[in-house]
């Protein structure tokens, strides 16, 4: 949950009159807009459910939308990275799959030089540490590599690619 709106958004005309909440998908990284059921009041930084979890009933009525990054307010915009980092930090297997499987695009270019802050020669000290073996853990990777926290480097490029940055490469955001 990345904002809630209990008044509804506002338009060119007053206020929509039901509540909103801004959100972002765990498993594909997109950014939601949701209507919760009427009478449920919603925490931003909770994570909610989608689908009921055993006998309990989720408390949002329906996905209305996905919304671009714009469509953000700016509490939502203050809280993705936050949301980022807890969602990156929870399942490191997935992001640490990235460090361990990049392929290079081209003779000049990696795919892990698209993550802010790794240029040529981070790169290849990446690239020559996963020879060894696997990373394990993100403290594995910023021991073996010295990349310095590099579940930021993460969030920081989903952020891009939710703003839409004009990348032909989508790492980790569903098109």
């Amino acid at each position: 949950m990345l904002d809630y709106l209990p008044q509804g958004r506002s338009t060119e005309r007053g206020f929509h009159k039901e509540p909103v909440a801004l959100g972002l998908g765990e498993s594909e990284l997109k950014l939601l807009e949701i209507l919760p059921k009427l009478g449920t009041p919603l925490v931003i930084g909770d994570r909610i459910p989608l689908l009921p979890a055993g006998s309990q009933a989720p408390p949002i009525d329906h996905v209305r939308r996905r919304l671009s990054f714009g469509e953000l307010t700016a509490e939502a915009q203050r809280e993705l990275p936050i949301a980022l980092e807890k969602i990156v930090l929870a399942d490191p297997g997935r992001f640490l799959k990235f460090f361990n499987q990049a392929e290079a695009v081209s003779r000049r270019f990696h795919l892990l030089e698209l993550l802010p802050g790794i240029g040529k020669k981070t790169m290849w000290a990446i690239v020559d540490e996963r020879r060894r073996g696997p990373f394990e853990s993100f403290a594995s990777l910023e021991e073996r590599t010295h990349v310095k926290h590099p579940e930021k480097l993460i969030v920081a490029r989903i952020v891009q690619e939710l703003q839409g940055a004009e990348d032909k490469y989508r790492l980790f955001v569903a098109p």
